[in-house]
């Protein structure tokens, strides 16, 4: 039987201030367990939250990025719960009146847009963490790190318009560019700053009736969004085929066993007990405000793959990996203009820039060589004065290990290419003396050992020839030859 995946997420974005939500403590990560709290964070008797303007910003400015519609006035609520890891017994967060409503972002499935719309963003505090495992008596007892109570966090919730988990993929790592474009989340999974739990029901694709939903907590990885997503999907069409009835709950994510496992039933939101915050007047945001913000929003990473398509004649899939992040991006524009030669910017960016990245565990903004230095090599190459290969394989790496530019290193190393046509020739004549069978071979009409005695000609010259000045005077020896 066919059935159709219907999936909605509900993303937690980190904001990248300083300080809490609601107090002056600070909002690093790593820092000694429990160094980071105070009266107000903690709940104590007597304290008052006071909102972080910064965080109110951020989300004025992602609700402008996600076209969402911004209340002018909204409130915060009190979501009751008790759990070891939150000392007030409850969450500041907001209900009825968040922040913003409705907004959409776009994502790319089967080759087509597609727009995913969304129900709300709202900020609220984050809750603490409980620590199950790395000491001695964690099978007895478990640990609790308060640092991360009160750290401000926006919620951003979608409809349930994803079919697929692919689609589901894509519109998180979409969101992610945006929030480090806009530099109001660093969005590292690992460290908890985004997160992001699933509801995903089946049905029939004639029924009008949804299916049952299950929320899948605890995943940290877009790999793992996958996999969950997919297992889900799966277990629930099991469940339906033998006739069993699907249960609302919340399941966790196992990575390790690679399945969704039960948590606890899924609550409602009578559960929570709402209700206004007592302690914090309404949030009111002007439209000046609005406006101020507005005009400092930077170029979203969809208008600036249009431009890229445009200016630089670069193809969807080059713009899409150029574009992946705000400095990568921009140190490509840089590039491009310093170097001159947008296509070759482009073909440096995307594969020996990423590949050193990767090979090191670094993110572009601790990439060692600026702009100019490289544009300097490339200008080089242009120019003729190094060929590609030399840059690549000595010239490029000796930058990045000594921080020295591209000309110095050319001179030092002896690299200038072989400029004078009588010096090659002498290699030329070296190499077809000392390689007199596949001469022989050439000459009997065997052309395809071309390759081989050009390879020669290079490596006798340490790749200091220009391939094509050596393969013209190479062809012209051995056409002399057969004429002998």
């Amino acid at each position: 039987m066919e059935y159709e995946t219907v999936i909605g997420l509900e993303i937690h974005a980190q904001l990248l201030t300083k300080t809490k939500l609601f107090c002056r403590c600070s909002t690093t990560f790593g820092l000694q367990p429990n160094s980071q709290t105070c009266p107000v964070c903690l709940g104590l008797p007597g304290s008052l939250p006071v909102i972080n303007r910064e965080a109110v910003s951020m989300a004025i400015k992602l609700a402008l990025a996600l076209k969402a519609r911004i209340s002018l006035k909204s409130i915060f609520s009190r979501k009751n719960y008790f759990y070891p890891d939150l000392p007030k017994g409850y969450q500041i967060t907001q209900y009825n009146l968040p922040v913003a409503e409705g907004g959409q972002l776009l994502i790319e499935t089967e080759g087509k847009t597609k727009v995913i719309h969304l129900e709300r963003l709202h900020l609220e505090e984050d809750a603490g963490k409980s620590l199950h495992e790395g000491f001695p008596d964690s099978a007895e007892k478990t640990y609790l790190d308060f640092n991360r109570c009160g750290v401000p966090l926006i919620e951003i919730v979608t409809r349930p318009e994803m079919r697929s988990a692919s689609e589901a993929v894509e519109f998180v790592q979409n969101l992610r560019t945006l929030l480090q474009y806009l530099e109001i989340c660093d969005g590292n999974m690992e460290e908890g700053n985004l997160r992001c739990d699933a509801n995903l029901s089946v049905k029939q694709p004639d029924s009008k009736e949804p299916g049952t939903k299950t929320e899948v907590k605890n995943i940290n990885s877009f790999r793992f969004l996958a996999r969950a997503l997919d297992y889900e999907a799966k277990r629930q069409i099991e469940l339906l085929e033998k006739g069993e009835r699907i249960i609302q709950e919340t399941r966790g994510w196992d990575a390790a066993g690679g399945r969704t496992i039960h948590q606890r039933s899924k609550e409602e939101a009578h559960d929570y007990r709402y209700f206004p915050e007592p302690d914090l007047p309404p949030l009111i945001i002007s439209e000046g405000w609005i406006k101020e913000i507005e005009g400092e929003l930077p170029e979203l990473p969809r208008a600036r793959i249009e431009r890229f398509i445009r200016q630089y004649n670069l193809t969807a899939d080059e713009t899409s990996t150029l574009t992946s992040s705000r400095s990568l991006a921009d140190y490509y524009e840089a590039l491009a203009r310093d170097s001159g030669s947008p296509r070759q910017a482009a073909n440096w960016v995307k594969r020996e820039v990423l590949q050193f990245l990767k090979e090191n565990n670094l993110d572009m903004a601790q990439f060692p060589l600026p702009p100019l230095a490289l544009a300097e090599l490339i200008k080089l190459i242009e120019a003729k004065d190094i060929n590609m290969t030399i840059a690549k394989e000595q010239v490029f790496p000796a930058m990045l290990q000594t921080g020295k530019t591209a000309r110095a290193i050319i001179e030092e190393k002896g690299l200038k290419p072989i400029a004078q046509d009588e010096a090659l020739l002498a290699i030329i004549s070296q190499v077809l003396e000392d390689n007199p069978v596949p001469v022989k071979q050439y000459l009997n009409g065997k052309t395809q050992v071309l390759g081989f005695l050009l390879g020669q000609v290079m490596k006798a010259s340490q790749g200091k020839a220009s391939p094509e000045k050596a393969r013209s005077l190479l062809t012209e020896a051995l056409n002399r030859l057969a004429k002998k």
